[in-house]
């Protein structure tokens, strides 16, 4: 799958979870889904839940500790997907 396509899709997966959706119209690779986007830490758990249900992978506690940004998002999941 290539780079945008999964940065797509990420997107369209966090959506339903940010507070701060005009940040996310201009998101980019360094958007930090807390602080930028306002999505509830508590709710990250549901995010790599989705993650693992599109793209159909398991991510470890360790890989979804490294997700801050959209960026390391689809770099976790483009590393499952090998």
């Amino acid at each position: 799958m290539e780079h945008q396509e999964t940065f797509d899709k990420v997107i369209g997966i966090i959506k339903p979870f940010v507070k701060n959706t005009d940040k996310l119209s201009t998101a980019d690779e360094h958007t930090r889904l807390l602080e930028d986007l306002g999505v509830n830490s508590a709710r990250l758990v549901d995010i790599v839940l989705a993650f693992e249900d599109e793209f159909d992978i398991a991510i470890d506690d360790e890989a979804a500790d490294r997700v801050h940004t959209l960026g390391d998002a689809v770099t976790v999941i483009q590393e499952k997907l090998k």
